[in-house]
């Protein structure tokens, strides 16, 4: 190129000689093996080095993506919450419920939600990032489901003007992190249907 001349608009820049290419297969390795080594240790003793050692890979490998073993689960925990609940519109309260119901009970049984967060939430009292890591992969984005339930619910007439959509989120979604999560339980025949009969009344009353 001759001096003084810039690249033209549109022209591929070539990565810098020597600059390592990070391989997606090795980054989706890593990531598993994060889920597998937090559900085995815990997040106090995981290290990166138990992290190479089940991904099949070198701690450079890890360290070329993520600083420290907070940032990868801090990474982890984020897209987790970017997938969220996707919004019901089945056309009733109760229908919405439902679904909603539905839905979270199986992201509740995810790695996640059943191994992870529990040993998280005792981590985040002590680093701030790992409690709003948290608050955002639990509650934000459910937030945003619940207060569009509330307001269709509205715009049909099921539910009075003014209803709180983080009371409708602790009486949807409440009892089944409870049950799955906490204590582990199972669900029997019927208990969706139940629970979904049980917080409509509830958000009426």
């Amino acid at each position: 190129m001759i001096r003084g001349m810039t690249t033209p608009p549109g022209t591929p820049r070539r990565a810098p000689a020597g600059a390592a290419v990070l391989r997606e297969d090795v980054t989706d390795a890593i990531r598993a093996a994060v889920f597998e080594e937090l559900a085995a240790v815990g997040f106090a003793r995981m290290s990166i080095e138990g992290i190479a050692r089940r991904a099949g890979v070198g701690k450079t490998a890890v360290y070329r993506r993520w600083k420290s073993k907070l940032s990868l689960v801090l990474d982890l925990l984020t897209a987790f919450a970017v997938q969220g609940l996707p919004a019901p519109a089945t056309g009733s309260l109760h229908g919405d419920v439902r679904a909603l119901l539905e839905v979270a009970s199986h992201a509740l049984r995810h790695p996640v939600a059943s191994q992870v967060i529990p040993d998280l939430l005792v981590e985040a009292a002590r680093h701030p990032e790992i409690a709003e890591a948290v608050r955002a992969a639990l509650l934000d984005s459910q937030q945003g489901v619940a207060a569009l339930v509330v307001r269709d619910a509205v715009a049909r007439g099921e539910l009075p003007a003014g209803t709180d959509p983080d009371r409708a989120l602790d009486l949807i979604i409440g009892p089944l992190y409870w049950r799955l999560v906490v204590v582990r339980g199972g669900l029997p025949k019927g208990y969706l249907d139940d629970l979904a009969t049980a917080a409509v009344a509830a958000l009426r009353s």
